[in-house]
């Protein structure tokens, strides 16, 4: 039996506001346990929540960046469960009225070597608060309770079903990471948890309508595990089934080590949380005039700088899609088009998309920290338009820079002087080395002239060996041509 996939993807955005959404307790990583918990925090009586207004605000920035409806009067609810690390015995979050409802969202996906644009529908994002976190690690048997990211702000985004491949959810999912850090609303910093994701996967025979039974593996806090988690539930429901069970509604956790998803407890419906609105807290107005201002100071929308990049620079919907995945990669690019003028802009793009992506992936490392900055790769494009050196010696120059990590502005010039790497342009100098191949590859020559035009392929490989590889290969072709047929 053929099978498809369907996912739809919940990601908790931790918003960059300096304080908690009800609270004025810091939201700074890393501190101490139990530190940053104040009473609000703790649910000490008599305490009353007050709604921050950066994490409003960051909503709505989000809203209007996915296209959706920001509600005019949004509601929020408590969401009653009892964990050690829940102090109040309910979440206060958004049920029926969220703040952000629909949108999209595109992404590109590689698909049997082609990229192709995927949009994905988003059911709502909504505001919410954190839970602290249970620590059962060095506590000689015992499970002890930090409670400093009780309160943190969240905007939880989820998606429609609409993804049909853990590629397709991962290439989603680099999508909105790109997004929220891009608006600034959220730092992005998997590893301590500021974005995780929540995979909602099922299965069902290939032309069936009706959904599957779905199971959720949860806190998903790498692209790489959101794909095994996924691939693995996948091929463990499908399994179930062509044993003749029963897939069972439940949500499950991801062991990396073990590279397997296990039980963590029966999945809840929201009748389990019992929702019912916060009497503590007013509902949430948000007036047109407060979207407007906050619309005028938002930066330039990926989307939009996609636009202008096909429009002003000539590129390809692909390149400019590519260099638009995040932020950092687009402000780079930029500074190199500064430098060189935009005539340049599909060389540049190809060397960003070539040679420094493939050295940022080897050395896993952002563009922001690439060891090469814009005004050097800048020059060093010039480099090979001006004729100084080819392409293929760039790339030699290109992995020398890298090595060096200096931010002498001149640091190309520098190496291709030192490696006596000038692209050899001399009319008189390329005749000697021709004179010389042409002497020593006589057959060849004879094979060019009975029409054999690989021949001629061969005599330039031999005379760009001969240079070292300095040889300007358009020069080096005419001459070759013109001794050859004169």
């Amino acid at each position: 039996m053929q099978w498809e996939v369907v996912i739809g993807l919940e990601t908790h955005t931790q918003l960059t506001t300096q304080s908690k959404i009800f609270s004025g307790a810091s939201t700074r990583f890393g501190a101490e346990p139990n530190v940053q918990a104040c009473p609000v925090d703790l649910a000490l009586p008599g305490i009353l929540p007050v709604m921050n207004k950066g994490a409003v605000e960051r909503a709505i920035q989000f809203g209007l960046a996915v296209g959706a409806t920001i509600a005019p009067q949004s509601i929020f609810a408590r969401k009653n469960y009892f964990y050690p690390d829940l102090p109040k015995g309910y979440q206060i979050s958004q049920y029926e009225i969220p703040v952000v409802q629909g949108g999209t969202l595109s992404c590109i996906v590689e698909k049997d070597g082609k990229a192709e644009m995927k949009t994905v529908q988003l059911t709502r994002a909504h505001l919410e608060e954190d839970a602290g976190k249970s620590l059962h690690e060095d506590y000689q048997g015992m499970t002890g309770i930090d409670l400093n990211r009780a309160g943190t702000p969240l905007l939880e985004i989820v998606t429609e079903p609409d993804m049909r491949s853990a590629a397709e959810a991962v290439a989603y999912a680099k999508a909105l990471h790109s997004l929220v850090t891009w608006l600034g609303i959220c730092d992005g910093n998997m590893q301590e948890g500021s974005f995780r994701c929540d995979a909602n996967v099922s299965v069902r025979p290939v032309g069936q309508i009706e959904y599957g039974t779905r199971c959720e593996v949860k806190n998903l806090n790498s692209f790489r595990f959101l794909e095994e988690a996924i691939n693995y539930e996948v091929r463990r429901q499908i399994e179930v089934i062509e044993d003749g069970g029963r897939v069972v509604q439940e949500t499950r956790l991801y062991d990396p080590d073990r590279k397997e998803t296990r039980s963590m407890r029966s999945k809840e419906d929201a009748q389990d949380y019992r929702y019912f609105p916060d009497p503590d807290l007013p509902p949430l107005m948000i007036g047109q005039e407060w979207i407007a201002r906050i619309k005028a100071a938002m930066p330039e929308l990926p989307g939009a700088m996609r636009e202008r990049l096909v429009r002003d620079y000539g590129l390809s919907e692909y390149d400019a899609a590519v260099l638009t995945q995040s932020k950092a990669m687009a402000l780079y690019f930029e500074a190199v088009i500064t430098a060189t003028g935009k005539e340049q802009a599909k060389l540049a793009a190809n060397w960003l998309m070539g040679d420094v992506a493939s050295m940022l992936n080897r050395e896993d490392v952002d563009i922001s920290r690439s060891p090469v900055n814009a005004a050097q790769l800048a020059l060093l494009l010039q480099r090979i338009t001006d004729g100084t050196i080819s392409n293929k010696i760039a790339k030699e120059v290109f992995g020398a820079m890298w090595e060096a990590k200096s931010n002498q502005p001149s640091l190309a010039d520098d190496i291709i002087e030192s490696k006596g790497l000038k692209q050899i342009s001399d009319s008189g100098a390329l005749e000697k080395i021709i004179d010389e191949v042409l002497a020593a590859n006589a057959k060849s020559v004879d094979e060019f002239r009975a029409g054999k035009e690989k021949a001629f392929n061969a005599l330039i490989g031999q005379a760009m060996k001969a240079s070292k590889g300095k040889a300007n290969p358009a020069q080096l072709t005419d001459l070759l041509k013109k001794k050859l047929t004169g």
